[in-house]
């Protein structure tokens, strides 16, 4: 199976909020936000996959920072582990002053994509190798994650997670 590293596939999307992306309060509206992170999460799963993929889950998103007109933001992807055909990946979005040039975390999520072949059916995604302690850190938790999705889809069953089991049953 086809390894690939963190690196290899993290993608980062820059975008400055023009007043057409705003609402009335002249704060960027969360749907443009939310469409710039699968934007950037889909580039970054196309380049780990070598393929078409499709968005098949978002995580919590809250917005925890209001972003400005003007404030330029850099939104930061990388995929944290891949699975059969499914993949996670994490996002990170700040936003930049470009007068003070302070820079402020906005939100964080994690998205899930699937990889798909000519034909649009799901097909397996190259192995990750995680290449520091916070991508370990990432690529341990993501299967907890993931198994949390996959309970509160109803596509698997409490009692077979596992890992969820193994937080609270832990000596």
């Amino acid at each position: 199976m086809l390894q690939k590293k963190v690196s290899d596939s993290a993608t980062t999307f820059t975008e400055i909020v023009m007043p057409n992306d705003t609402n009335p309060m002249h704060n960027l509206m969360g749907g443009n936000l939310l469409k710039w992170m699968d934007i950037a999460c889909g580039i970054c799963g196309s380049k780990h996959a070598n393929r078409i993929v499709v968005t098949a889950a978002v995580d919590n998103v809250s917005f925890n920072r209001p972003i400005k007109i003007g404030d330029i933001v850099t939104i930061h992807a990388q995929v944290t582990r891949a699975f059969n055909t499914s993949m996670e990946i994490y996002v990170e979005v700040s936003k930049e002053n470009f007068r003070s040039h302070e820079r402020v975390k906005c939100n964080e999520a994690f998205y899930t994509f699937v990889a798909l072949d000519d034909d649009g059916r799901p097909v397996a995604s190259p192995e990750l190798v995680p290449e520091n302690d916070e991508e370990q850190s990432r690529y341990d938790s993501a299967l907890r994650r993931r198994e949390l999705r996959l309970i509160l889809s109803g596509r698997m069953k409490p009692e077979e997670a596992k890992e969820l089991k193994a937080i609270f049953l832990a000596d």
